[in-house]
């Protein structure tokens, strides 16, 4: 018999059939009661609800600029500097969400920046931008006028506007030391000068900002600050930087030159105070030709003609043009000498107007003859001869180690883009003839950083110090981050030779060639130099003159070089040079602090022993175009003023006299 269990069956019945019918019209009641109180908001405030949610859409993301670093001079002076700028920015699409805020926000658009309506309209016409969040309307907006616009902008109902900072780089003293400043491109790189070597300590870190604007249509932002660039303070001095450039100017005005150089430096650290060559160019509008090319000229050029023409405008001469120094290297070859104590002070030296070399007759600068002149007199009236049997004693081997430590033929390492390193003539082609003119400062070409670096070291005791132009590197806030140095690269000379140097030169100054150099008050040394340039038979040439004051402490060394001067009786006329170079001293020399202070009295040619004078009983200058103490032009030739002779270089004529110092 099996149990059977009874089963029951649960049924839907109607009782639950109407709770769940309940249940579903009650939720349909809250559906038709949500969709009927969305409905209301929508029809009664919608608006602003859709443009709460629109407007968290609304998401700003902006680079915040850093500011380049200033350049100043030593003074602090500011010669490059970025000035901070606003772009306006507008947002079409929120704008255009309210259309009741279109009006005013474009009326005070007008007001303050005076941008047409026009300009607005056009944005929110424009398909492409009026559903942007992001459009630049105007830039270069200066300060004021933003403060102004930013502070009403509640008032006069403005929406949609903001401005984002940037920096644009100006130069406010336009042309002032364009050669040493240089400038920057478009987006902020340096291109020459300072600009360009010390770029990635000029620049600084771009910050960002977020943001977004909220339910009360104002913009809520989130900042990374930027990170400004570190400044440069020069050793340039503005002062005398602006007096060098309006002597070029000046001469080039009433005579006229092919090139002109000069260059100001401390001999005792390698500071360059003023550097400049011809022409200037505005380093606001450096791609301007206009300055130096007639309009139909630059018309005609085509775009490598054009880059040419700017490379060679912006090109510094002064440590990028290679050239034959003439007898401003006389010094170094007698410094050399004195130092392999191949000659001293006592030696006297016989000259009857040049030396046969190789069967060639090589000239002095006076064709009869200097007849028996000192050594401090070789140097005096930049005697040829005699220079000529210092180095048949130096020979190739010692003259060619003094060039290199002197520092030719590589570069000084000067802080500034483009230096060149010269060209020397190698031991294997330095032969009798070449030895003999490269004494006198031809055969080899320099730069005149060069020259200047290896002069300062023969006057300031012997050391050859960096020459350059950064002082010290601060930080936004002023803080020193590298203060320079004086860097002492190597010892050239002894004490001794450059006291005996020194005298010289001064000597050189008071009653030798360098006579025009002289200005009143001041105790100056100095040497010229008359090179004739290649090809020879074109007959043109650079004078120069190359000194420091005051003569026995220098504290400034004075280079200037005159390529092919124009309206003279002669281009081989030294003292061309030596007169531009006592204008400028006269203007400069107060500037600098350097005040009179009268002759030397135990150097003056008075008080020294009476020289032995030439043959026809006077003392040849280096040319003086008044033609008052005319010299003939000064190692000039190598090949134009060489003579056929003997097979044989003529022997040093040079006697030792104890008692002559």
């Amino acid at each position: 018999m099996e149990n059977k269990e009874d089963k029951t069956i649960k049924k839907f019945n109607s009782r639950m059939q109407a709770s769940l019918l309940l249940v579903f019209c009650v939720i349909l009641l809250l559906m038709f009661g949500l969709i009927g109180r969305i409905v209301y908001i929508m029809q009664t405030d919608g608006e602003r609800y859709a443009k709460s949610v629109l407007s968290r859409q609304s998401y700003v993301s902006s680079v915040l600029p850093y500011k380049r670093g200033d350049i100043v001079d030593t003074n602090g002076t500011v010669l490059a500097h970025s000035e901070l700028q606003y772009r306006l920015i507008l947002d079409p699409k929120l704008l255009l969400l309210n259309e009741k805020r279109i009006a005013p926000t474009i009326k005070a658009i007008k007001k303050y920046f005076n941008i047409s309506e026009k300009t607005i309209n056009d944005i929110l016409a424009d398909k492409d931008k009026m559903e942007k969040h992001y459009v630049i309307v105007q830039k270069n907006l200066k300060y004021d006028p933003v403060q102004k616009f930013n502070a009403t902008k509640v008032e006069n109902q403005v929406l949609g506007v903001w401005f984002e900072e940037e920096y644009i780089r100006t130069y406010p003293y336009d042309s002032l030391a364009c050669d040493v400043v240089g400038f920057t491109s478009s987006d902020d790189k340096g291109l020459w000068g300072i600009e360009k070597f010390y770029n990635d300590d000029l620049i600084g870190t771009n910050g960002r900002e977020y943001g977004y604007y909220g339910s009360d249509l104002n913009l809520e932002r989130t900042v990374k600050a930027a990170e400004n660039g570190n400044s440069i303070v020069t050793t340039i001095n503005a002062d005398v930087q602006r007096i060098v450039q309006k002597k070029i100017n000046e001469y080039n005005s009433e005579f006229g030159s092919k090139n002109i150089g000069v260059l100001v430096m401390n001999p005792n650290n390698g500071d360059i105070v003023a550097m400049a060559s011809y022409k200037d160019y505005n380093l606001n509008d450096p791609r301007n030709l206009e300055a130096i090319y007639k309009s139909d000229e630059i018309a005609a050029m085509t775009e490598e003609q054009k880059t040419n023409a700017l490379n060679a405008l912006w090109k510094n001469d002064v440590i990028s043009n290679g050239f034959e120094p003439g007898s401003t290297w006389k010094p170094m070859t007698v410094s050399t000498a004195l130092e392999e104590n191949l000659i001293s002070p006592a030696n006297k030296f016989i000259c009857d107007g040049g030396q046969t070399i190789n069967g060639v007759r090589i000239k002095c600068s006076n064709r009869s003859g200097h007849g028996e002149i000192t050594l401090t007199q070789a140097l005096m009236f930049s005697c040829n001869d005699a220079l000529m049997q210092i180095t048949a004693l130096e020979g190739k081997d010692t003259f060619f180690k003094y060039q290199k430590n002197f520092g030719l033929g590589q570069k000084t390492g000067i802080d500034l883009p483009g230096e060149a390193s010269g060209i020397l003539t190698d031991l294997d082609h330095l032969g009798n003839i070449e030895l003999a003119t490269s004494g006198f400062g031809q055969t080899f070409n320099a730069t005149m950083v060069q020259m200047a670096s290896a002069f300062s070291s023969v006057v300031n005791g012997g050391n050859y110090y960096a020459p350059h132009v950064m002082k010290k590197i601060v930080n936004d806030n002023g803080a020193t981050i590298k203060d320079y140095d004086k860097l002492l690269i190597r010892k050239t000379v002894s004490e001794k030779t450059s006291e005996f140097v020194k005298e010289a030169l001064y000597q050189a100054v008071e009653a030798g060639t360098a006579r025009g150099a002289q200005v009143e008050g001041y105790a100056i040394g100095g040497k010229t130099g008359t090179a004739q340039k290649l090809p020879r038979e074109a007959k043109t040439y650079i004078v120069s003159f190359l000194g420091c004051v005051p003569a026995i402490n220098p504290e400034y060394v004075i280079y200037v070089t005159i390529d092919e001067p124009q309206k003279v009786v002669k281009q081989a006329d030294s003292s061309i040079a030596t007169k531009f170079a006592s204008k400028l001293m006269k203007e400069i020399l107060p500037v600098l602090g350097i005040f009179p202070e009268g002759d030397i009295d135990y150097l003056l040619p008075s008080k020294a022993p009476t020289p032995t004078p030439p043959p026809q009983g006077t003392i040849v200058e280096e040319g003086d175009v008044l033609g008052n103490t005319t010299e003939n032009q000064e190692n000039q030739d190598n090949v134009g003023n060489q003579e056929s002779g003997d097979n044989k270089p003529d022997k040093p004529n040079i006697t030792n006299n104890k008692a002559t110092q």
